[in-house]
């Protein structure tokens, strides 16, 4: 028999429980994401798996915002976030502090994400595109590797923020996996 759980048996951190665990070393890049509800459930995702940091880019909106709340349910306070006016930039910052840069675009030459060797313990930067236009190349210009999420479908493309999910998913096992 299930038995539904409430919230104090789900035990979850508080912020500032949450502020002293380790984290993936791995930081989001929402690059021009028009969607606040999008942005608010990639703050979500990243705070259930202790992501490092997101850095919002471009048109990205930020914290605080209503909308994003309604999605991210307090993630916005506990993750760590910046806010960058150029994708660019935070991507050349990323770099400098060793981050490896990959972008999460359908590209010629881009490697399915399940045969990407993910190393454990490498710092990494996900960038993640516009829901229409997706990554710019500009910014697709300055990455290491393009990550493609295999489908099968007819529709070859993923909400940003369910695209997110599974890449941030990915990389949680590779990391920290606990099972």
């Amino acid at each position: 028999m299930f038995r539904k759980l409430n919230t104090e048996e789900i035990m979850r951190l508080s912020v500032d429980e949450f502020q002293n665990v380790e984290k993936v070393p791995i930081t989001i890049v929402l690059d021009n994401v028009r969607s606040l509800h999008n942005v608010g459930s990639v703050f979500r995702t990243a705070d259930a798996y202790c992501f490092e940091q997101i850095l919002l880019c471009g048109i990205t909106a930020k914290p605080p915002n209503t909308e994003i709340h309604k999605s991210a349910l307090g993630a916005e306070f506990s993750m760590k976030w910046q806010h960058f006016n150029d994708t660019e930039q935070a991507i050349l910052n990323l770099k400098n502090l060793n981050y490896k840069i990959l972008s999460i675009e359908q590209a010629q030459g881009s490697i399915m994400l399940n045969d990407y060797k993910i190393a454990k313990n490498q710092k990494y930067a996900l960038i993640f595109g516009n829901e229409v236009h997706g990554v710019q190349q500009k910014v697709i210009d300055l990455c290491d590797h393009c990550l493609e999420i295999p489908q099968f479908g007819t529709k070859h493309s993923l909400n940003v923020s369910v695209a997110a999910g599974i890449v941030i998913w990915e990389f949680y096992k590779a990391n920290f996996f606990y099972f």
